[in-house]
């Protein structure tokens, strides 16, 4: 059986994407959620994803709004598109079909066949929705693994990351119905860095989509030097390689819980690794194989901009 993925269809999802795809991994359906941009962007994204590299998995509309508040973007950072790049973008296509997430997502968790493992990479509205309405199916998940949260820190606020501080109450509405649990924070996909030497593999691959590629990752790296860095962090595709190599990040028990209020505070995740003052409801990474984490990454870039 192949895994689900969650996503708000930025750049670094499409490359988490890819990572799994030339891992092998196959992919039973993807679910849209608001995040980078809001949810009809995330969906022209997805559309036009699909049509530039050949996805054929079905690809379903998910919640376009958090469970509480109002709707919270990253498009101050990202842009209009949640696709920052140095030339070349992803190119108009056909709209989606207007499937809904929650009946494709049901169908998929009554299956009896497992494992049923979950990769999510945006807000986690679609799957606190599922475990609501539907938690004889959430108890189904064999294994949820989201790029989320921050142990020390956040990068929205200086508190939270912005998965969870877009919709904080689904992650703890995940957490509550006891999900198996696995978050890969700020802290560990800060060890991974991507650098602008880096784009020109990408570009000189010689595929019909290398330039495209290459312009996308020049664009997501350039967030980080605009900054002065030396390069961008990777983040969803640390998710991806936890998902893909287990050799590749290692993982802690620990109780996770995450911060609803507070005008500085609301969105921070906090991670107790005492046994003795909590009970464990997750995994949280605690270290990676940096050089085997760009190695995925810029692999399978290089495979498909080589395509």
């Amino acid at each position: 059986m192949g895994i689900w993925i969650d996503t708000d269809m930025g750049f670094d999802d499409i490359a988490a994407m890819l990572v799994v795809l030339h891992a092998g991994e196959a992919v039973d359906g993807v679910s849209l959620v608001f995040g980078n941009v809001p949810l009809e962007q995330v969906r022209r994204n997805a559309a036009a994803a699909a049509h530039a590299f050949g996805w054929t998995f079905p690809i379903h509309r998910g919640r376009a709004l958090p469970v509480l508040g109002k709707l919270e973007t990253a498009e101050r950072i990202l842009g209009q598109t949640g696709m920052p790049t140095s030339g070349l973008s992803l190119p108009d296509a056909p709209a989606l079909p207007d499937s809904d997430v929650f009946p494709a997502l049901c169908r998929w968790l009554e299956d009896g066949e497992g494992p049923h493992r979950i990769m999510a990479l945006g807000p986690l509205t679609n799957i606190a929705a599922l475990a609501l309405a539907r938690p004889d199916l959430a108890a189904r998940i064999d294994e949820l693994t989201w790029m989320g949260g921050g142990v020390s820190s956040g990068n929205h606020t200086a508190s939270a990351e912005f998965n969870a501080f877009a919709d904080p109450e689904a992650l703890a509405i995940v957490l509550a119905h006891g999900v198996p649990f696995r978050m890969v924070d700020l802290d560990l996909c800060r060890k991974v860095i991507a650098y602008p030497d880096d784009v020109e593999a990408i570009r000189t691959a010689g595929g019909a989509k290398a330039a495209l590629l290459a312009d996308l990752l020049a664009g997501y790296v350039a967030i980080g030097t605009s900054r002065g860095r030396t390069g961008m962090a990777i983040y969803d595709p640390c998710a991806a390689v936890a998902l893909v190599d287990g050799d590749a990040v290692s993982f802690r028990p620990a109780r996770i819980d995450v911060e609803l209020a507070g005008a500085l505070t609301r969105g921070r995740t906090v991670v107790e690794t005492r046994g003795s003052h909590a009970t464990f409801n997750a995994q949280y990474a605690v270290d990676v194989d940096a050089e085997r984490a760009r190695w995925h990454l810029l692999g399978a870039l290089a495979k498909e901009a080589a395509r």
